[in-house]
């Protein structure tokens, strides 16, 4: 995932928070709290204190916040104003998303539907009508009520809307506005603390510190988010105005988000307050890692170097093959980080990292999540 910023101007990169899109990984974390695993009491206290209304209301919706995280939640990008910036109380923020023009909030609202068209720029679903066919028919693959709903939004946008602002506003008095009143102070405490790290040591430092996925090359023109996802955005298209926000989230991890929708300015929604854990693997090591083990004779060698040293040629009379050979599969095993080597006298000994592999099944939930 990139996103260019050649010749966008420092004071062009905010960080800033904002509780609708908090409102948003929180209604997520309700919905799926096998990702949040830090979050299930609170899960569990919240689901259990709705009222059966307003309950049902969030599962008839819950495609905007479950398996896709619906731009619909960070309106203030989707605004063709260059000075735009996140609201800083929900009604602000549901103000700036009744601003949306019709054509970005179906589109944002039907992201569950073109999951893999997402970044790419076409015809408006509206007045399109092999497009909104396509829609119909993939909301109709997921289930009755996404098509329903998709029936509802292309026939009448507008009842649509207000529907979805009654339900986040009965979200707020509900629970969120607590729930915020309780996150805000350590999520603004983090803003500005990433802003001055940004003033004093520079948009590296800055971003390696959001996030150890997060990278800026050499000449400060392309940010780069290690994610098992492709995509590409720019935050200095002058159709609707040059910036990058970047938004602490509470409910976020292990999740980092990044907004690349066409016509929209980039926002990179990224966790604090995640388990004191070692950082996930990048993904290329990852799939280094599960590919060297998918191998049946390294998966036997695996089962000795776990248990205690060995050297090659030990290894070569366990398993009756040539030496060359155990040395070509330890190879591939030391290049994905996952077996060490030290000398003796003038043997190597090789031995298993059992926290890296402890840790495979881990970074790869947080690789596919992320």
């Amino acid at each position: 995932m990139s996103i260019d910023i050649a010749g966008l101007a420092p004071e062009r990169i905010v960080f800033e928070i904002s509780p609708l899109p908090e409102l948003g990984v929180a209604l997520h974390a309700l919905a799926e709290p096998a990702h949040h695993p830090g979050l299930h009491g609170w899960a569990t206290a919240t689901a259990a204190g709705l009222k059966p209304d307003l309950a049902d209301r969030l599962h008839e919706a819950d495609f905007l916040w479950r398996t896709t995280f619906s731009d619909v939640f960070m309106p203030f990008a989707g605004l063709n104003s260059p000075d735009a910036r996140a609201g800083t109380t929900l009604a602000e923020d549901l103000d700036m998303l009744d601003r949306l023009d019709e054509e970005r909030f179906v589109s944002a609202a039907l992201e569950f539907t073109c999951a893999g068209t997402y970044g790419v720029a076409g015809p408006s679903v509206l007045t399109d009508p092999v497009r909104r066919e396509r829609a119909l028919e993939l909301a109709a693959t997921r289930g009755p009520k996404q098509l329903d709903f998709t029936r509802r939004l292309l026939d009448d946008p507008a009842s649509v809307r207000a529907w979805v602002r009654r339900l986040f506003e009965d979200c707020d008095q509900a629970f969120f506005a607590d729930t915020w009143r309780r996150v805000a102070t350590q999520l603004a405490a983090d803003a500005r603390h990433k802003t001055d790290l940004l003033r004093r040591k520079g948009l590296a430092d800055a971003l390696h510190a959001v996030s150890p996925a997060l990278a800026v090359d050499e000449d400060h023109a392309r940010i780069s988010a290690d994610k098992l996802a492709d995509g590409h955005t720019t935050a200095v298209d002058p159709a609707v105005g040059a910036g990058l926000s970047l938004m602490p989230s509470s409910f976020g991890w292990p999740h980092l988000m990044v907004l690349h929708a066409p016509g929209w300015r980039p926002v990179i929604h990224y966790p604090v307050g995640s388990p004191s854990l070692p950082g996930p693997a990048p993904v290329e090591l990852l799939k280094l890692r599960m590919e060297a083990l998918a191998h049946p004779m390294r998966m036997q060698l695996c089962r000795n170097l776990a248990r205690s040293p060995y050297t090659t040629s030990e290894l070569a009379d366990a398993y009756n093959i040539t030496a060359p050979e155990v040395s070509r599969h330890l190879a591939v095993l030391k290049k994905a980080g996952l077996v060490s080597t030290r000398r003796r006298g003038r043997y190597g000994l090789h031995q298993l990292d059992v926290a890296a592999v402890a840790r495979l099944g881990s970074d790869f939930l947080e690789t596919v999540l992320r």
